[in-house]
């Protein structure tokens, strides 16, 4: 490839990731932890049990959990229908032992989001609740070999707006850098930490290299370098999965009376 080609793929690309979404927008959830507990102040914790019946409510409905990665690759060439994307932020320990069995029997993949400076550690991020583990990098590996996408989550798990410009670039890239060499795959997605995003943090994850964004909330910056995501707890039985999805459809993807083409609604 020429010079002047490439330059132009590299502003094609950019001008893709920062375009105002078009289209339906995918459904995708965020888990965090899945494990027994006894206390989950956060609301960061679904028991296997309960994963299991999640998962068994999607297959019922002949839906098919995938990597954020394959979902949009899919959809990309017309054939995401039916797909919903499963992601878990942070990287516990516990999505090795009790999230990718259940998975694995479904034939499901799924997204996870690593803290690259903080592996082996533990959530000393969050001030209360009970100390939760983090994959090591072995582990990191071993569960990128069994097919699941591994995306960043940053360094440190900092909220990047405020971060200094430095560290942001440490956030960003050298996340990147140390989870590719780890997993031994094209780091493609980045997840902001506690969702918190600005104009510049997107603009730096696009001029990383990143694929895409995954965000919480949707906001003026929502498309694919920020895509919103639903919440999954452990409250969320069959009727609160359909309620979402149905919220979901109704908030980006009805076009019958009264919606608002074209537009994207409020930051939440």
């Amino acid at each position: 490839m020429g010079a002047g080609s490439m330059a132009e793929t590299i502003q094609g690309d950019r001008a893709r990731y920062a375009a105002p979404w078009h289209g339906s927008m995918p459904l995708i959830w965020m888990y965090h932890s899945v494990a027994p507990y006894e206390q989950d102040p956060y609301q960061v914790t679904v028991r296997p049990e309960r994963f299991e019946q999640q998962m068994s409510w999607l297959r019922r409905r002949g839906w098919r959990g995938v990597s954020v990665r394959e979902m949009l690759e899919a959809r990309a060439i017309g054939c995401g229908q039916g797909l919903v994307g499963l992601t878990f932020d942070d990287g516990y320990l516990d999505f090795a032992a009790c999230a990718l069995p259940v998975l694995k029997r479904y034939g499901f993949s799924a997204t996870v989001y690593v803290i690259a400076g903080r592996l082996g550690g533990d959530n000393e991020w969050d001030p209360e609740g009970p100390r939760k583990p983090l994959m090591t990098a072995e582990l990191v590996r071993q569960v990128a070999d069994a097919g699941i996408e591994i995306g960043s989550h940053g360094l440190r798990h900092v909220s990047l707006p405020t971060a200094p410009k430095a560290a942001l670039a440490g956030e960003i890239v050298g996340s990147r850098r140390v989870l590719q060499g780890i997993s031994g795959q094209d780091v493609r997605g980045f997840c902001y930490p506690y969702g918190h995003i600005d104009a510049a943090v997107v603009a730096g994850v696009r001029g990383a290299g990143y694929d895409y964004g995954c965000a919480i909330w949707p906001s003026e910056h929502t498309g694919r370098g920020a895509l919103p995501r639903t919440f999954i707890g452990e409250s969320d039985t069959g009727p609160r999965l359909s309620a979402k999805g149905l919220r979901h459809w109704l908030t980006w993807n009805y076009r019958g009376p009264g919606a608002r083409h074209g537009t994207r609604p409020e930051t939440s």
